[in-house]
């Protein structure tokens, strides 16, 4: 693996480096997000949705990170509840996601992004059964 898609998070290097992938961030914040109430699901693309039919889950769908000079980069596409604020859920998504990143990689993040890219409306039907 390429050394520029690894972030060295080690300040002491005198038992060696530690480096964490982007795809464990991607990771880190999907499961963050989805943890947040009203997110109903992270868009993901065609690929992402056929294996998670066939039993895979990938919880670094609807994330994208990019590492740039300044710092990571993170945009989060989810769909949320319907009947929920937005802008709330947006913030406790955006907090979510920083609060454990920075306790699970000690890495500050430069800017988060959430794009709601949909709203789930529950069927009436589902509900009476």
């Amino acid at each position: 693996m390429d050394d520029k898609q690894l972030l060295n998070v080690s300040d002491d290097e005198s038992l060696g480096r530690v480096e964490i992938a982007p795809e464990v961030i991607e990771v880190i914040a999907g499961i963050a997000a989805n943890d947040v109430s009203g997110v109903a699901n992270m868009r993901g693309n065609i690929a992402s949705n056929v294996s998670e039919k066939l039993g895979k889950k990938r919880h670094g769908k609807g994330v994208k990170v990019e590492l740039k000079n300044e710092g990571i980069k993170i945009d989060i596409f989810t769909v949320l509840d319907y009947g929920i604020s937005v802008p709330t859920v947006a913030q406790k998504i955006q907090d979510n996601i920083r609060t454990t990143l920075r306790n699970m990689t000690a890495l500050e993040i430069l800017e988060i992004n959430v794009h709601v890219v949909g709203i789930q409306i529950e069927d009436k039907s589902e509900e009476k059964a």
